[in-house]
């Protein structure tokens, strides 16, 4: 059954490669293979491929050349959904996905710095993954003016395209911390065991109006994620 809070394929496919891109994984000039090679190599449909290419068309990255082929561009410009998703495998790029372990709505605790117009916020926790393969463990704490209720189903994968689409909210820039901590308790997965040692990024979102709306606390496993800020 499918995952009612995936992506649609066809913008997995496009994020995917946006994050290769910017990973210098594909480089500009790079000519893709054949489009019905290619979408036999990712396991779709031709055309889903094609609407995963469109996207890219539309966004400057790519170039189509009838009879040719399709050429990688880069704008030098993130783009995205995940354009504030700074993890990467330590090759570069990779498909990021989300499992949701919990959803609670709260009183903000002593330890959170002062955000948002509520002294309630939502906590969610989640895995977060690679190309399938777990790397990190997040807990988002999102101010609760923006939203009574929430639930672990209607979440996406990208809660920023959540927040955009679905609350009125868009994250417009972010401020992250680096760090080192231990991998909490509450995770359930093996590969994440609690108490090793791990990266950790201590996040503030900020909103359309300048704002923090959301504040979270990431950490990963260093030898499964690398954190990347490219300057251009």
């Amino acid at each position: 059954m499918p995952d009612p809070t995936a992506l649609p394929k066809h913008v997995q496919i496009s994020e995917m490669l946006i994050r290769d891109i910017q990973a210098g994984r594909l480089v500009a000039g790079e000519r893709l293979p054949p489009e019905r090679e290619m979408a036999a190599q990712l396991g779709i449909a031709v055309g889903t491929l094609r609407k995963a290419l469109a996207t890219l068309t539309e966004q400057g990255l790519l170039q189509r050349i009838q009879g040719s082929g399709n050429y990688i561009r880069d704008t030098g410009k993130p783009t995205g959904i995940y354009a504030f998703f700074r993890l990467e495998t330590p090759e570069g790029g990779g498909l990021p996905t989300a499992r949701v372990i919990s959803v609670e709505r709260m009183d903000k605790p002593a330890h959170l710095p002062p955000f948002g117009a509520d002294s309630r916020a939502h906590r969610i926790r989640r895995v977060r993954s690679l190309n399938g393969a777990p790397v990190a463990l997040e807990e988002i704490w999102l101010d609760g003016a923006w939203a009574e209720e929430l639930s672990a189903s209607e979440l996406s994968e990208s809660l920023y395209w959540f927040y955009a689409h679905r609350l009125g909210l868009r994250i417009m820039r972010a401020e992250d911390r680096i760090g080192v901590g231990k991998m909490p308790e509450w995770g359930d997965v093996p590969e994440l065991a609690a108490g090793r040692i791990s990266g950790l990024v201590e996040r503030k979102s900020l909103d359309q109006e300048g704002r923090v709306a959301e504040v979270s606390f990431t950490w990963f496993d260093p030898e499964r994620a690398r954190y990347v800020s490219r300057l251009r």
